[in-house]
């Protein structure tokens, strides 16, 4: 299934392309003390200050004093979000002897940077984490990450990524509307078409904005489509307000049941999660369709960052070495998820065309909010959500 995670984000400049289970018990203390011999026998390196592969040696060495910490511990990453499932039974093909725990698949950012914080000194605590953009630049600011720079750092493009590496982009998609054509006439096509009376009580989102990443950009990419802009995310709040008093606000999250249920029969969310819906309920006998509103194009990604006080230090930075290989790149881009590093694949033929070309087609290229306007967005939605909305 696809999951519903929520997870709240921004993005920042433009692409060239349309483009964590069982821990130990609480309170239990991290015991890891990960080091690495350096290049030419020099004195041991301590993996916790570690800025890049090249201080360990290279990747090698690197994926050996992972081994020797012997775990991952993750949270946040549904096996069926942007294809983690895959990702993770790849890492750990490749890195044998690296135990990857996994915990509370579908936690929202502000649950990641939570545990960061109190499970501190923790063998428990998220060695990385996999958050939104606005999530990255405030724990960044609030000294909670270790900087860290992967070997194809400086095929991320800029903007896409924190200068001293204590945050960098790593996938993302288009703000799209799902529907079951078996269940709805005409399936809509834009946010104006959102409005009307035949979609009573039927359009959805996967949770909320104030805390789910595809939610909070659903707000943005209606204001979009309202006469909003990246400065003024207002309009978008008023258009849900509208949608609301017009009885076609669904306050139902979608997920898999949801929708299969017919709970929710039309869902805003992000494009690589309504693509993935597609197979899956095309075998339980629905019709699910996926279109990028052409009044409202939205465009963000997630970051990545690791933990300042990471258990598993080279673990971590291992982990992330993965993800920014062409391999690990185009395992998001095989579940529908548009990798940060796409422009740079398709250019030097690295990118799965086959997963390429199953993306949702979307005309013309984003445009970006910056990280300020970002916030003040996050900062719009957090005061006005509430009395626009709920209740």
């Amino acid at each position: 299934m696809v999951s519903s995670r929520v997870r709240l984000t921004g993005l920042t400049a433009g692409l060239l392309i349309a483009v964590a289970a069982c821990g130990s018990a609480p309170g239990t203390e991290a015991t890891s003390t990960s080091s690495a011999a350096a290049p030419g026998g020099a004195a041991a390196v301590d993996a916790r200050t570690a800025t890049s592969a090249a201080d360990f040696g290279g990747v090698d060495k690197l994926y050996e004093a992972a081994k020797a910490e012997g775990k991952l511990h993750v949270i946040a990453l549904p096996p069926d979000w942007a294809n983690y499932g895959e990702i993770l039974a790849a890492f750990k093909a490749k890195y044998p002897g690296i135990e990857i725990e996994e915990e509370t698949p579908d936690a929202s950012s502000a649950d990641e940077i939570n545990a960061v914080k109190t499970r501190k000194g923790q063998d428990r605590a998220p060695d990385v984490l996999d958050v939104g953009q606005s999530f990255a630049i405030s724990g960044a600011a609030e000294g909670l990450f270790a900087p860290y720079k992967v070997e194809n750092w400086d095929k991320i493009p800029e903007g896409q990524k924190e200068s001293t590496g204590l945050w960098f982009n790593d996938y993302g998609g288009y703000v799209s509307i799902g529907c079951d054509a078996k269940k709805i006439a005409a399936c809509p096509q834009t946010f104006a078409d959102l409005l009307k009376p035949e979609y009573k009580g039927k359009v959805a989102m996967n949770g909320n904005p104030t805390k789910s990443g595809s939610a909070f950009a659903g707000v943005y990419a209606a204001a979009l489509a309202n006469g909003g802009s990246f400065d003024d995310i207002q309009p978008g709040i008023d258009f849900f307000k509208k949608l609301k008093d017009a009885g076609n606000f669904n306050p139902v999250e979608t997920t898999p049941a949801t929708i299969e249920k017919g709970e929710t029969q039309i869902s805003i969310d992000w494009d690589y999660n309504n693509a993935a819906y597609a197979p899956i309920m095309a075998g339980k006998g629905l019709d699910w369709k996926t279109v990028i509103p052409s009044d409202g194009k939205y465009f963000q990604l997630y970051a990545q960052a690791i933990n300042k006080d990471a258990p598993h230090p080279a673990a971590a930075r291992l982990w992330q070495e993965f993800l920014y290989s062409t391999e690990g790149q185009n395992l998001y881009l095989k579940g529908f998820a548009r990798p940060v590093l796409l422009p740079a694949m398709i250019a030097d033929g690295s990118v799965d065309q086959a997963a390429s070309a199953a993306l949702p087609p979307v005309d013309g290229e984003p445009a970006f909010p910056t990280p300020d306007q970002v916030t003040k967005a996050n900062e719009a939605v957090a005061s006005g959500w509430g009395a626009a909305v709920a209740g």
